[in-house]
């Protein structure tokens, strides 16, 4: 079984700087680097609606690089309970049925100090047999 590498533009930083791929693809599976609302240069907005949405926004990105829909999240919070709500909001609009798995986990922290939110994802490519 091949594994190849999905590093949209923008995303070439998870390559060259931390040797890991924004997303490796195994089979008909793709499985996704922690997605997080770091911008720019690690830059985090202290909003987490605004963190919330950039996540998702770079997972939407790299799925569709990789032809691939969501099926497993878990989502890592600090402070899960203070956007929790806004976090379900957020994801209601970027999930669609069959709907993926998920899982919410409160945590300590991250590697970029701000972050609130960082999205696992494992996403199979539509269509694909092997």
């Amino acid at each position: 079984m091949t594994e190849r590498s999905i590093a949209p533009e923008g995303f070439e930083g998870y390559l060259r700087d931390w040797k890991m791929s924004p997303a490796l693809v195994v089979g008909d599976l793709v499985f996704l680097t922690g997605m997080t609302g770091a911008g720019p240069e690690g830059t985090v907005n202290p909003d987490p609606v605004v963190q919330i949405e950039l996540a998702f926004e770079r997972v939407r990105i790299v799925l569709e690089a990789a032809g691939a829909r969501m099926v497993e999240m878990t989502s890592y919070h600090v402070g899960l309970q203070d956007h929790i709500a806004a976090f379900r909001e957020i994801r209601a609009r970027h999930v669609s049925e069959p709907y993926p798995a998920w899982t919410a986990i409160e945590v300590q922290g991250f590697v970029t100090p701000g972050t609130l939110v960082e999205l696992r994802v494992v996403a199979r490519i539509e269509g694909k047999t092997e």
